[in-house]
């Protein structure tokens, strides 16, 4: 992103999203697991960052400011599913829960990483990000903390708790 922005001066707008756009996309993906809720957040998640990019807290860092962002709206979005969820849910007659029909193991294959994509999207919000932005998109734990907006110690444990609980699944099953 050039020398500017090491002392301190965010680049050009256009610049920091030509640079990022395709591990923010990349992200989303693994976030929300639907092509169509990625593109809509990625959407959303430039849009934001467009309207703030002036506020930019240069020392915060851009890339870990956009995680932020796009980690944001995944948890909105999650929620706003769950709760619409709860509605269906409670409106059913019958009152029962759909059947999880995946393998119940985790291997090599489609149905090794698809069981896994579910697993991950089980993890505590913070948990399932912090794994995706340490292993899927390189992040270092202080900009996974300043994503989060929490510590890196923090940040590190919900990496840690993830993982662990991964392992526990794959153990139980």
């Amino acid at each position: 992103m050039g020398r500017a922005y090491e002392i301190g001066i965010p680049p050009p707008f256009e610049e920091a999203v030509k640079s990022m756009e395709r591990e923010i996309m990349r992200f989303l993906m693994r976030s929300t697991g639907d092509r169509e809720d990625a593109m809509d957040l990625f959407q959303e998640t430039w849009i934001r960052a467009y309207r703030a990019y002036p506020t930019l807290q240069s020392e915060d860092g851009l890339r870990p400011w956009i995680y932020r962002i796009a980690s944001n709206l995944c948890r909105n979005r999650a929620r706003d599913r769950m709760r619409r969820g709860r509605v269906i849910a409670n409106e059913t007659a019958d009152g029962a829960a759909p059947a999880d029909n995946a393998p119940n193991q985790l291997n090599g294959g489609p149905e090794g990483a698809l069981h896994l994509k579910r697993a991950i999207s089980r993890l505590p919000g913070k948990q399932g990000q912090a794994l995706m932005m340490r292993k899927f998109a390189g992040l270092e734990y202080a900009e996974i903390g300043t994503a989060l907006n929490c510590s890196a110690e923090s940040a590190r444990a919900s990496v840690y708790q993830a993982v662990k609980k991964l392992k526990k699944l794959r153990l139980d099953e």
